[in-house]
C-alpha cells in the first residue's frame, strides 16, 4: 500500500514535525488512534499496551530490548516514522495504548520512574538485528525528540532510540512473602532478577562496546555540588539533597532538576522551562519580601536545567499533620491557617499566584515560622496560566467545569480554605459533597467555619482575600488569647 512506503512515510513525518504546533490535541488523538489500528491491532482489556502481533512465538527467552521515547506532541510523527519499517521487516513491537496513557508512562509516576521514555518496545531477533535496528531506527526518527530513558543506554546523543538486556516472556521468581521478581536466566540456567535499574547482567557484553561517548566535560554536580540524596525522581526531573562546597564552610542546598522533554505538555512546556520558570519567579518574590528559597546557583548539564537553592530545616505540614493521632487544637489551628493565610497575602501582593498550595509544599522551620515551596507552576495573577496546574483535592470545583475558570488568585483561596478544611477536620473537602464541617467537629470558633465555608465557596468571586483572612485569624488568635 502506498501509505506503507518508508520513503513517503519519511517525507510526511517532516512535514507534521514543523507544523506539529498547530496541529491539535484533539487531531493528534484521533490520528494515533488511527495508526495504531493499523499498525498496532492488538490490545486486552486493561491493557497499558497494542501490540503488532499476537505472540512471542519463536522470539528468544531474553535478550537486548529497544526503545523508542517519544511525548505527547512527536508521538504521531514517530511512529509514523517506525511502523511501516517494522510492518516490513514483521518486526515484533508494542507502543502504549494512548496519548493519555503516554502521558502518564512518561510522569513515572503511574507505571515506575523506570519506564519514563518507553513510548516503544522493540524485540529484535538476535543481538546483530538489535544492531541493526538501532542504526535505523535513529535515522528514522532523526529530527524528533523524546525524553530520556533512565536506566537505559541511549544510542546516541541526541537520539530517540535507547536499549537495555532483558526478559521478553515471562520469566518469574516466586517469593517467600508471595510476590514475584521478574527475572532472566544466567549462563547457568538459574533464575535471577531482571533488574530495571541496570542496562544489563554483568555477564552480558555491551550491545555496542565501540559506540563513541561524547565527553561532556567538568559538570557543577561533579565539582561544584555532591548529590547524596534523591528526595523526588520522575519524568520531569528529580530534586536532590546536597552539598555545596563553594561556600566556606560547605553547606546543604537543595537541587531541582528540569529535565529537557520531561513531562512535556501539550502547551510545550517541559521540566526544564518549568525549573527555569520558577527561577524566575523565586527571583521575584524574594524581592518582594516573601520568604521564598533563596537562590544560590543555576546551570545546564546535558541540557537539563539546574537550580540550586538554599536546604530550609524543618519538616512540611503534611508531615506534621500525618503523624498526628488527634487534630489539632483551635489555637495550634488559628497558627498554621493565619501563618498561611499571611503568606498567601504577600504572594498575592507581589502579583503572583502560587496555584500549588499545599500541606507538602509548606516547610515548618525550628522556629515555628512557616516557609514555601514549589513554584514551577506559579503565574502572574494579570497574565493567567490557561494549563491547569495544581494538586487534586486543592483544585476548585470551577476548574472540573469546563470551559468555566477562575483567576489563579481564587485557585490559591480555595487551596487556603482546603487546607483550613483540613486542619479543622482531618480529611480534604471533597468537590462533589462536602460534609459540613460542624458535622466532623464539634466547638469550632464561628470565625474559623465562616471563613472556611467562604473560602470554599463555589463562587469564585465570593472568596474573601488572603490579607482579608490573615486579618481575621490573627484577631481571633488575639481575642482567644486574651
Amino acid at each position: 500500500m502506498r501509505q506503507d512506503h518508508p520513503a513517503l512515510e519519511r517525507r510526511s513525518v517532516k512535514r507534521i514535525a514543523l507544523t506539529e504546533s498547530a496541529v491539535t490535541p484533539g487531531e493528534l488523538h484521533r490520528e494515533w488512534q488511527v495508526l495504531c489500528e493499523h499498525y498496532l491491532p492488538l490490545t486486552s482489556p486493561g491493557s497499558t499496551w497494542r501490540h503488532s502481533r499476537s505472540s512471542m512465538i519463536g522470539a528468544p527467552e531474553q535478550g537486548w530490548k529497544l526503545h523508542i521515547s517519544a511525548t505527547i506532541l512527536t508521538a504521531v510523527s514517530v511512529l509514523k516514522a517506525v511502523a511501516p519499517f517494522f510492518k516490513e521487516r514483521e518486526t515484533h513491537f508494542k507502543a502504549v495504548t494512548s496519548l493519555d496513557e503516554l502521558a502518564r508512562l512518561n510522569s513515572g509516576l503511574y507505571y515506575g520512574y523506570s519506564q519514563v521514555g518507553k513510548f516503544i518496545t522493540v524485540y529484535p531477533g538476535s543481538e546483530t538485528e538489535a544492531q541493526f535496528l538501532a542504526e535505523r531506527l535513529h535515522d528514522l526518527t532523526r529530527g524528533l525528540h523524546g525524553p530520556a530513558a533512565p536506566f537505559d543506554d541511549q544510542f546516541q546523543r541526541p537520539s530517540c532510540i535507547s536499549y537495555r538486556y532483558g526478559s521478553f516472556k515471562s520469566l518469574r521468581i516466586d517469593n517467600a512473602d508471595g510476590t514475584t521478581t521478574l527475572a532472566l536466566r544466567d549462563p547457568e540456567g538459574n533464575l535471577v532478577p531482571d533488574r530495571r535499574d541496570a542496562v544489563k547482567p554483568d555477564w552480558v557484553p555491551d550491545l555496542f562496546p565501540d559506540r563513541f561517548t561524547v565527553e561532556l566535560g567538568e559538570s557543577p554536580l561533579k565539582t561544584t555540588y555532591r548529590v547524596f540524596q534523591a528526595l523526588i525522581q520522575r519524568g520531569k526531573g528529580g530534586v536532590y539533597k546536597a552539598i555545596d562546597f563553594r561556600n566556606n564552610p560547605p553547606r546543604l542546598c537543595l537541587i531541582k532538576e528540569g529535565r529537557l522533554h520531561g513531562e512535556t505538555t501539550w502547551d510545550g512546556r517541559d521540566g526544564r522551562s518549568r525549573v527555569e520558570s520558577e527561577e524566575r519567579v523565586l527571583g521575584h518574590l524574594r524581592a518582594s519580601g516573601v520568604e521564598v528559597p533563596v537562590v544560590y546557583d543555576s546551570f545546564e548539564v546535558e541540557k537539563n536545567y539546574y537550580l540550586v537553592t538554599e536546604f530550609i530545616e524543618g519538616v512540611t505540614l503534611n508531615a506534621i499533620l500525618s503523624g498526628r493521632k488527634r487534630r489539632f487544637a483551635s489555637p495550634q489551628i488559628l497558627n498554621y491557617y493565619a501563618r498561611l493565610a499571611e503568606l498567601l497575602s504577600r504572594i498575592h501582593a507581589a502579583g503572583w499566584a502560587w496555584r500549588d498550595v499545599k500541606p507538602t509544599n509548606l516547610i515548618v522551620t525550628k522556629t515555628g515560622g512557616l516557609r514555601p515551596l514549589d513554584f514551577e507552576g506559579a503565574c502572574l495573577i494579570r497574565k493567567p496560566d490557561s494549563d491547569r496546574w495544581g494538586t487534586p483535592g486543592y483544585i476548585p470545583p470551577e476548574w472540573h467545569d469546563t470551559p468555566r475558570q477562575s483567576s489563579p488568585e481564587a485557585q490559591d483561596l480555595y487551596a487556603l480554605g482546603a487546607i483550613g478544611y483540613l486542619l479543622i477536620t482531618g480529611v480534604l473537602p471533597t468537590i462533589s459533597a462536602t460534609t459540613p464541617i460542624e458535622s466532623l467537629r464539634k466547638n469550632i470558633d464561628p470565625i474559623l467555619l465562616d471563613v472556611t465555608r467562604s473560602l470554599l465557596d463555589p463562587e469564585p468571586r465570593k472568596r474573601p482575600s488572603a490579607a482579608t483572612v490573615a486579618t481575621m485569624l490573627i484577631q481571633t488568635s488575639a481575642s482567644c488569647e486574651t
